[in-house]
Protein backbone atom coordinates (compact mmCIF):
# COMPACT_ATOMS: atom_id res chain seq x y z
CA UNK A 1 0.00 0.00 0.00
CA UNK A 2 1.29 3.33 -0.99
CA UNK A 3 2.20 5.67 1.69
CA UNK A 4 -0.13 8.42 0.78
CA UNK A 5 -2.61 7.14 2.06
CA UNK A 6 -1.57 5.90 5.63
CA UNK A 7 -2.08 8.76 8.50
CA UNK A 8 1.02 9.78 9.90
CA UNK A 9 -0.83 11.08 13.65
CA UNK A 10 -2.42 7.58 14.69
CA UNK A 11 -5.35 8.14 13.42
CA UNK A 12 -7.83 8.33 16.22
CA UNK A 13 -9.45 11.12 17.19
CA UNK A 14 -8.35 13.41 20.17
CA UNK A 15 -9.43 12.41 23.72
CA UNK A 16 -11.35 15.35 24.86
CA UNK A 17 -10.25 16.49 28.40
CA UNK A 18 -12.00 15.42 31.58
CA UNK A 19 -14.19 17.71 33.54
CA UNK A 20 -12.57 19.48 36.45
CA UNK A 21 -15.28 20.78 38.82
CA UNK A 22 -16.14 23.85 39.41
CA UNK A 23 -16.58 23.62 42.99
CA UNK A 24 -13.83 23.96 45.84
CA UNK A 25 -11.46 20.93 45.46
CA UNK A 26 -12.08 19.99 49.42
CA UNK A 27 -10.16 16.66 50.38
CA UNK A 28 -9.19 14.73 52.98
CA UNK A 29 -6.01 13.63 53.62
CA UNK A 30 -6.81 10.22 52.36
CA UNK A 31 -8.43 11.58 49.35
CA UNK A 32 -4.89 14.10 48.58
CA UNK A 33 -2.76 10.70 49.04
CA UNK A 34 -5.15 8.87 46.49
CA UNK A 35 -4.49 11.82 44.11
CA UNK A 36 -1.07 12.28 44.59
CA UNK A 37 -0.90 8.02 43.84
CA UNK A 38 -2.90 8.21 40.49
CA UNK A 39 -0.78 10.74 39.36
CA UNK A 40 2.20 9.00 39.97
CA UNK A 41 0.50 5.90 38.52
CA UNK A 42 -0.32 7.46 35.36
CA UNK A 43 3.07 9.14 34.86
CA UNK A 44 4.40 6.14 35.27
CA UNK A 45 2.36 5.04 32.50
CA UNK A 46 2.75 7.76 29.70
CA UNK A 47 7.00 6.50 30.27
CA UNK A 48 6.16 3.12 29.79
CA UNK A 49 3.82 3.88 26.77
CA UNK A 50 6.19 6.80 25.20
CA UNK A 51 8.66 4.31 25.65
CA UNK A 52 7.01 1.39 23.20
CA UNK A 53 5.83 4.13 21.22
CA UNK A 54 1.92 3.69 21.84
CA UNK A 55 0.35 6.85 20.77
CA UNK A 56 -2.84 6.38 21.99
CA UNK A 57 -1.91 4.85 24.95
CA UNK A 58 0.49 7.90 25.83
CA UNK A 59 -2.71 10.30 24.65
CA UNK A 60 -5.07 8.52 27.48
CA UNK A 61 -2.28 8.76 29.92
CA UNK A 62 -1.37 12.44 29.26
CA UNK A 63 -5.31 13.24 29.52
CA UNK A 64 -5.39 11.36 32.58
CA UNK A 65 -1.95 13.12 34.04
CA UNK A 66 -3.22 16.48 33.27
CA UNK A 67 -6.64 15.85 34.70
CA UNK A 68 -4.74 14.92 38.32
CA UNK A 69 -2.28 17.18 38.11
CA UNK A 70 -5.09 20.15 37.78
CA UNK A 71 -6.84 18.27 40.86
CA UNK A 72 -3.69 17.94 42.69
CA UNK A 73 -2.76 22.01 42.98
CA UNK A 74 -5.99 22.71 43.66
CA UNK A 75 -6.43 20.46 46.60
CA UNK A 76 -7.50 21.94 49.78
CA UNK A 77 -6.80 19.79 52.31
CA UNK A 78 -9.33 19.70 55.42
CA UNK A 79 -9.16 17.90 58.59
CA UNK A 80 -11.98 16.43 60.77
CA UNK A 81 -12.56 19.83 63.53
CA UNK A 82 -11.77 18.06 66.57
CA UNK A 83 -14.42 19.82 68.75
CA UNK A 84 -18.03 21.61 67.71
CA UNK A 85 -21.28 20.39 67.50
CA UNK A 86 -21.72 20.40 63.76
CA UNK A 87 -21.07 17.77 61.06
CA UNK A 88 -19.05 19.10 58.36
CA UNK A 89 -16.63 17.57 55.94
CA UNK A 90 -14.41 14.87 56.76
CA UNK A 91 -16.51 13.45 59.46
CA UNK A 92 -18.18 10.30 58.97
CA UNK A 93 -22.42 10.07 60.24
CA UNK A 94 -24.37 7.01 61.17
CA UNK A 95 -28.23 7.42 59.92
CA UNK A 96 -31.08 5.14 61.19
CA UNK A 97 -34.22 4.81 59.84
CA UNK A 98 -37.90 4.03 61.49
CA UNK A 99 -37.02 0.04 60.63
CA UNK A 100 -33.69 0.71 62.70
CA UNK A 101 -31.53 0.06 59.78
CA UNK A 102 -28.25 1.50 59.92
CA UNK A 103 -26.34 3.12 57.26
CA UNK A 104 -22.90 5.39 57.69
CA UNK A 105 -21.47 7.90 55.19
CA UNK A 106 -18.23 9.72 55.09
CA UNK A 107 -17.84 13.19 53.66
CA UNK A 108 -15.37 13.56 51.32
CA UNK A 109 -13.82 15.34 48.31
CA UNK A 110 -15.21 14.69 44.72
CA UNK A 111 -12.68 12.35 43.25
CA UNK A 112 -12.68 10.02 46.60
CA UNK A 113 -16.25 9.76 46.81
CA UNK A 114 -17.69 6.08 46.27
CA UNK A 115 -21.27 6.01 47.49
CA UNK A 116 -21.11 1.69 47.51
CA UNK A 117 -18.33 2.36 50.27
CA UNK A 118 -20.49 5.03 52.31
CA UNK A 119 -17.76 7.86 51.04
CA UNK A 120 -20.26 10.85 49.66
CA UNK A 121 -19.29 14.25 48.32
CA UNK A 122 -18.90 16.94 50.02
CA UNK A 123 -21.40 18.63 47.19
CA UNK A 124 -23.69 15.64 46.81
CA UNK A 125 -27.33 16.25 48.35
CA UNK A 126 -27.08 13.64 50.93
CA UNK A 127 -23.70 15.51 52.51
CA UNK A 128 -25.50 19.12 52.04
CA UNK A 129 -28.96 17.70 53.85
CA UNK A 130 -26.02 16.23 56.90
CA UNK A 131 -23.94 19.42 57.33
CA UNK A 132 -24.60 21.81 60.06
CA UNK A 133 -26.62 18.87 62.03
CA UNK A 134 -25.64 16.96 64.35
CA UNK A 135 -26.74 13.32 66.46
CA UNK A 136 -30.40 13.31 67.49
CA UNK A 137 -31.30 15.70 64.11
CA UNK A 138 -33.63 13.81 61.26
CA UNK A 139 -32.74 14.25 57.82
CA UNK A 140 -35.46 13.94 54.65
CA UNK A 141 -33.69 11.63 51.77
CA UNK A 142 -35.49 9.84 48.92
CA UNK A 143 -35.77 6.61 51.24
CA UNK A 144 -37.14 8.62 53.91
CA UNK A 145 -36.78 10.42 57.30
CA UNK A 146 -33.73 9.09 58.86
CA UNK A 147 -32.74 10.34 62.47
CA UNK A 148 -28.32 11.15 62.98
CA UNK A 149 -27.32 8.49 65.67
CA UNK A 150 -23.87 8.51 65.77
CA UNK A 151 -21.13 11.07 64.06
CA UNK A 152 -16.82 10.27 64.29
CA UNK A 153 -14.77 12.78 63.57
CA UNK A 154 -11.31 10.14 63.10
CA UNK A 155 -10.05 11.25 60.00
CA UNK A 156 -9.49 7.83 57.53
CA UNK A 157 -5.78 6.24 57.14
CA UNK A 158 -4.11 7.79 54.04
CA UNK A 159 -3.67 4.61 51.32
CA UNK A 160 0.21 3.64 51.83
CA UNK A 161 2.30 3.69 48.39
CA UNK A 162 2.18 0.06 46.22
CA UNK A 163 4.03 -0.08 43.36
CA UNK A 164 2.81 -0.91 40.29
Amino acid sequence: MSRAFVKEDGGGEALPERPVSAERNLVTRRGLALIELEAARQRAALAAASARGERDVVAAASRELRYWSARRASAEPVDPPQEGEAITFGMAVTLEDAAGRQRTFRIVGEDEADPKLGRIAWVSPVARALTGKWVGDEIELPAGTMEIVAVDRTAEPAPEATPD
